[in-house]
């Protein structure tokens, strides 16, 4: 053996572990979720006070595992769990009986309930029913990938691109795409599907990343309890422009207290990032500042309304004020700025946020200078 045999072995061994690590927390999150969601239908269907919780339940359930530190149980994931439970009975033989013997010692009566209703549509469409994944097979897909196929109300849909997933070895994003392509449709439409098939299974050769998209997946960062690190979705400009903000607002001394950077706010599958956040222990409100190294666009307004609406009804402790939004652009158009933000909450902005935060024309010339000293470093053709 030669060396550079020899280091091409070692980085071998080495990506095959991180691929078998990042895949084992994959399959404790899957599993660990189909047992939540099991719980879920067997209280919904048992508890004793299910009846005092009523369609409140995923909302309350969800509030208070976050208060005992537990992340990743919106009430929509919690949703999600409960049709995994109800779509995937076969996961019930992979639980470990000690995880919850008196659950499973029942018959996996949302599984029954689901596998029902699909047998009626069945007969009424007089289509018959896929072949379920294996346990195995099933494994080797990510929660997040679950969270995709589980928007599929078709179980023929489902399976198609359960099939290509494996086959293919998607990543999260790759599904999302050829879903939103309408890939299943194309295929049965098409004459030569085969041909149409490949092609999709060409394109997710050509943009690799599975490994990557394992660790960094931020349902698998949640739940091992590891940092969304900021480096994955920021720019070296962005990083720069961000650490001099970050440190502009410490120092003016009146109040603001830093909170967190690169924030992520998830709804269902989908993944923003707030890129600054600070208290204000005066105002008792959260500021929410967004950073584009960009003209304002007029999309912009609505993400950090999104953002503000996000942070009240999730977010915003109880006696609080509503958050402040701070969104920083290199350049605006002013017409564009006041149709975009027309029919907004403007009362957030009242006069006593403004006399505590600093005025925008500071902020401005500091990021335009940040900004100018950057390029001028990385770039000395300017200078």
């Amino acid at each position: 053996m030669n060396y550079d045999t020899l280091i091409t072995t070692i980085a071998q061994v080495h990506q095959q572990a991180q691929v078998g690590a990042a895949g084992a927390v994959n399959r404790q999150l899957l599993l660990r979720n189909w047992l939540i969601g099991a719980h879920l239908v067997e209280f919904e269907q048992c508890g004793e006070d299910r009846a005092a919780y009523g369609a409140g339940l995923l909302k309350r359930l969800s509030a208070d595992l976050r208060r005992r530190g537990i992340d990743g149980c919106s009430p929509d994931l919690l949703e999600r769990m409960r049709l995994c439970y109800q779509a995937y009975p076969q996961l019930r033989n992979q639980i470990s009986e000690t995880a919850s013997r008196k659950l499973l010692s029942r018959p996996p009566s949302g599984g029954q309930q689901i596998s029902a209703t699909v047998m009626r549509k069945s007969r009424t469409s007089g289509r018959r029913l896929p072949t379920p994944l294996s346990v195995d097979a099933l494994l080797h897909l990510s929660w997040s990938h679950v969270i995709e196929l589980l928007r599929l109300d078709d179980p023929w849909k489902r399976a198609f691109y359960e099939n290509e997933c494996l086959k293919a070895n998607w990543s999260v994003r790759q599904l999302q795409r050829q879903i939103g392509s309408l890939l299943y449709e194309r295929t049965g439409l098409s004459t030569d599907k085969r041909a149409v098939i490949e092609r999709a299974r060409q394109q997710a050769a050509e943009a690799p990343g599975r490994l990557a998209d394992l660790i960094r997946d931020p349902y698998v960062l949640e739940f091992t309890g590891l940092a969304d690190q900021p480096r994955y979705h920021e720019s070296d400009l962005e990083t720069a422009l961000l650490d001099h903000l970050q440190s502009f607002l410490l120092e003016l001394g009146t109040g603001f207290c830093f909170e967190a950077r690169q924030k992520r706010v998830t709804i269902g599958n989908e993944h923003d990032y707030l890129d600054l956040v600070f208290y204000h222990r005066l105002l008792r409100c959260h500021l929410l500042i967004d950073l584009k190294v960009r003209a304002f666009q007029h999309g912009d307004a609505g993400q950090m309304n999104f953002y503000l609406n996000y942070w009240k009804t999730e977010v915003m402790p109880t006696g609080d004020n509503p958050p402040v939004g701070l969104l920083l652009c290199t350049d605006k158009n002013q017409t564009k700025v006041e149709y975009a933000t027309a029919g907004l909450d403007h009362q957030l902005f009242v006069s006593r946020y403004l006399v505590a935060l600093p005025k925008p024309e500071q902020i401005q010339q500091l990021i335009e200078r940040d900004r100018v000293l950057w390029e001028q470093r990385h770039n000395p053709d300017l200078t």
